[in-house]
């Protein structure tokens, strides 16, 4: 199963985690409540929640939006999830694990008390170690988006104990494993219903699906046999709301009580109305321009030096965020991945146009050069920008290339694009962040597709994967291969985009998780309420 699985994971950055593309105000306002969260003050109601877009299936396996995902969350429940810092791992329906010393295998230790929601097949049963097995092989085999990839089986030893067997050693595999889509469900549901599963969704989550109302919301309720702490909530409704003022508009109005991914000008809308709060923090989010390493002008390290200095990119976020939405990136990890380090802030070179032109000088391109820059019509705002810097600056004639997303990646991924401003989101694990953009293994991919190579970085990277799970260990693996990546010049992040919601005052215990994950009630301690 999956032997290419590093390239088979690059299949979900762009589908997956377009949540990451929201917005952004200072301050550490996500725990700006005025009730520590997880405690209740009145139990009971439904709340309200404003979604952008509208969900498909909920299918673990076979969904394909961050939007389906927050529905899923509350439903399903996943082998661990993430600390609310993101910094570790919480025990959901495991208890403990371990990897094997070769790596090759990780054991999990579950929970003896878990039943799934009532449904159409099963009255409800106790969760066991085969659950497991059918669920992650289910994902390994069928996901649409390689959620478990570099998994070869999952073998029962135990009535509440698994091993996961993998292909290659892979430290990443315990972030996957917090991803919704390696949720654990029953297989007479999944059976029973067939192509309908998607629809049918049962879990051992803390809410059970009611009704679906089609491109309208979804309704669930509390799941009474669940084996965490009690919700606080008797329901959730998800309202399915695609128009970013109507978004705002429902939560001014009382529609709903917390409004997603919430950018420009509607961020003031909500800030400048004193019966609601705007809670933003820097997302697991980059913004960059990458290179080509290969071949034209910035084949030369010189001239990638010379674009790197003379590119002001505290100007290009000011003028991409003038509602806010986005803080300056520093080097390819964002703040909020464990891997990310102060350091890099004095790694990347400071804006100095004069000295920029002299290392132009330098080299055969002395004088300026002309070179296409390809970008998605959404992100024409900072080319724009840096097109002008260059112009200014170096006398360098950039030529912006919109395109559409097929035609962007086809281009970017045979190196055939000069430059190319992307995006990349994913978990807070700096793997999934550094190993698809960096790794020479990925040349010929969307991520690499600028052909970056370097042994030492590749060396460092696979070290930090294959022959360690400690994190303080891999943490100085890659501040080190984030120093030599910076040094290359081979990209310039621009900036770290900021999940932005809107919140009515009365909701208590909503955390904003820099991964943009909703998580009504949650092992890592998190009991949202509402105070009537």
């Amino acid at each position: 199963m999956h032997k290419n699985w590093k390239a088979g994971l690059l299949t979900i950055v762009f589908g997956v985690f377009t949540l990451f593309l929201v917005a952004c105000s200072s301050g550490d306002e996500n725990e700006a409540t005025s009730q520590p969260e997880g405690e209740s003050t009145t139990g009971g109601g439904v709340l309200h929640i404003g979604l952008s877009s509208n969900a498909a299936t909920l299918d673990p396996t076979l969904f394909t939006g961050a939007y389906e995902s927050q529905i899923i969350r509350s439903i399903a429940d996943t082998l661990m999830v993430y600390s609310k810092d993101l910094q570790s791992f919480t025990p959901s329906l495991a208890t403990e694990w371990e990897a094997a010393d070769d790596m090759m295998s990780y054991t999990f230790k579950l929970r003896d008390d878990v039943h799934f929601q009532p449904g159409e097949y099963q009255d409800g049963r106790l969760m066991t170690a085969e659950d497991v097995k059918y669920s992650l092989e289910r994902s390994a085999e069928n996901s649409a988006q390689n959620r478990l990839a570099g998994v070869e089986s999952v073998e029962v030893t135990g009535e509440f104990e698994v091993v996961l067997h993998l292909e290659e050693p892979n430290s990443a595999i315990l972030a996957m494993l917090t991803d919704p889509g390696n949720s654990i469900i029953p297989k007479e549901e999944v059976e029973g219903w067939g192509d309908q599963f998607g629809a049918h969704l049962v879990g051992t989550g803390p809410f059970m699906l009611e009704d679906w109302q089609t491109d309208q919301q979804v309704e669930l309720v509390k799941h009474e046999n669940y084996w965490g702490e009690e919700p606080n909530l008797d329901g959730v409704t998800f309202k399915f709301i695609t128009e970013d003022a109507m978004m705002t508009n429902a939560l001014r109005s009382g529609d709903i009580d917390i409004a997603t991914n919430i950018k420009g000008q509607n961020r003031a809308v909500i800030e400048q109305d004193g019966n609601l709060e705007l809670r933003s923090t820097p997302g697991l989010s980059i913004t960059y321009l990458d290179m080509n390493y290969k071949q034209g002008p910035t084949a030369d390290p010189k001239v990638r030096e010379a674009i790197t200095k003379a590119t002001n990119i505290e100007e290009i976020v000011q003028g991409v965020h003038q509602w806010g939405g986005g803080t300056v990136a520093y080097g390819p990890l964002p703040k909020g991945s464990w891997g990310y380090d102060a350091s890099y802030e004095s790694v990347r070179p400071a804006y100095n146009p004069e000295e920029a032109k002299e290392i132009l000088d330098q080299t055969e391109y002395a004088g300026g050069f002309e070179i296409d820059l390809y970008v998605l019509e959404s992100r024409q705002n900072y080319a724009t920008i840096f097109q002008n810097q260059m112009k200014e600056n170096l006398n360098i004639d950039v030529n912006i290339k919109v395109s559409e997303w097929g035609t962007l990646t086809d281009t970017i991924s045979k190196n055939n694009a000069p430059m190319n401003i992307g995006g990349w989101a994913w978990y807070p694990d700096p793997y999934f962040f550094l190993n698809p953009r960096f790794h020479s293994n990925q040349q010929g991919s969307n991520g690499n597709g600028k052909g970056y190579e370097n042994e030492k970085v590749d060396k460092l990277l696979d070290k930090a994967l294959t022959e360690t799970v400690d994190q303080a260990e891999r943490s100085a693996l890659y501040k080190e291969a984030v120093t030599e990546i910076m040094n290359d010049y081979a990209t310039i992040e621009f900036d770290n985009l900021d999940i932005s919601t809107g919140i009515n005052p009365k909701v208590k215990g909503f955390h904003l998780s820099p991964d943009n994950s909703i998580s009504i009630v949650s092992p890592n301690g998190i009991n949202v309420s509402i105070e009537e």
